[in-house]
């Protein structure tokens, strides 16, 4: 399954080596030309005719993760985050570090050893460490150095319709573009799966200057807010009920007649659908609607729960009609 090759495989911000040669594997025989720059985007063309529209549609390949930054006397392996990971989920779990992906477990104090004050205290990743089972520092060296990328030791799973596995931020928005690149449209698309969003969005910016496209589209795995609350509240989105539309987040405003394009395919194509909820979070259009003179742009995601987590999950109809709804969306392209 595409999605478990797209999960599995490791792609920490600037460390996108593996992820891009997985997607590189699996379009080779379906696009017309693909290519990276020199920060490490991966573009994809798929040529049309009929129109001399320039389309971009972008998914970033980078996850959230760890990279080593000092290893102690007695072998301990210290680390920074990579993107936005909330301490809480940090303990007790399985990394793998670097290009042979050695194996390690996230660590700390244990709880019998803490005082009665802070046992009810979240630990600060700057207080935990990974351990690889070594005696000393040139021990832990054979299997870590400084600079490593550390991702989560997560395996991909299905269970029905349900898909549980690490990176769905982005890797869901991945697996909808290479679906999307199998196709064919009025006009040449441009796909690229971006590097460094996690960090800023960084490879976006990069990419949409050098296009320079007409209107663009973000593809992303967007939070879940499906779960049990003592409140009443609107979540962000809500599992299994359609990709959702983005209007505004903190870093764009949507343009609306791409927003309106949308909506107005979905219910054409009888195609399920939703808007996202809150204006939290940023994705890829942030960069590239500033680009040049600017570039209209919207995002359309996948919910995921547990997001910037060890593990997601997702639905796969969310998946499916996100494919559905960005195609027949893209054959509309030319109405605009």
């Amino acid at each position: 399954m595409l999605l478990e090759k797209l999960s599995n495989a490791a792609g920490v911000s600037g460390f996108e080596n593996e992820i891009r040669r997985v997607i590189k594997e699996e379009l080779s025989s379906h696009v017309d030309e693909l290519s990276t720059d020199s920060i490490g985007n991966l573009f994809a063309t798929k040529k049309g005719s009929g129109s001399d529209l320039k389309v971009m549609v972008a998914a970033h390949m980078d996850e959230v993760g760890l990279f080593v930054d000092f290893i102690d006397s007695k072998g301990f392996v210290n680390f920074c985050k990579v993107g936005g990971i909330d301490d809480r989920v940090l303990p007790s779990k399985r990394v793998y570090i670097g290009e042979k992906k050695s194996p390690g477990i996230i660590g700390g104090k244990p709880i019998h050893l803490k005082s009665p004050g802070d046992r009810g205290k979240v630990v600060g990743s700057d207080d935990m460490f990974i351990d690889v089972g070594a005696s000393s520092k040139d021990d832990a060296g054979k299997v870590a150095k400084i600079g490593d990328p550390v991702i989560f030791a997560t395996q991909f799973t299905r269970s029905g319709e349900i898909l549980r596995g690490k990176a769905f931020d982005d890797r869901a928005g991945c697996g909808v573009l290479v679906e999307l690149l199998k196709r064919s449209y009025p006009f040449t698309l441009h796909g690229v799966f971006t590097v460094q969003e996690e960090l800023g969005l960084r490879g976006a910016g990069v990419a949409a200057y050098a296009l320079n496209p007409d209107f663009a589209f973000a593809l992303e795995g967007t939070t879940a807010g499906d779960m049990p609350s003592k409140r009443d509240v609107s979540p962000s989105t809500n599992m299994g009920a359609g990709p959702a539309i983005t209007i505004m987040d903190r870093s764009v405003i949507s343009d609306k007649r791409l927003v309106n394009l949308l909506v107005d395919t979905a219910r054409k194509e009888d195609i399920p659908h939703q808007f996202k909820r809150t204006i939290t979070g940023g994705t890829d259009s942030g960069a590239i609607h500033k680009a040049r003179s600017g570039v209209p742009s919207v995002t359309v995601s996948v919910p995921t729960r547990y997001i910037h987590a060890p593990v997601g999950m997702i639905h796969l109809s969310d998946f499916q009609n996100a494919i559905e709804l960005m195609h027949k969306t893209l054959c509309r392209m030319t109405e605009l």
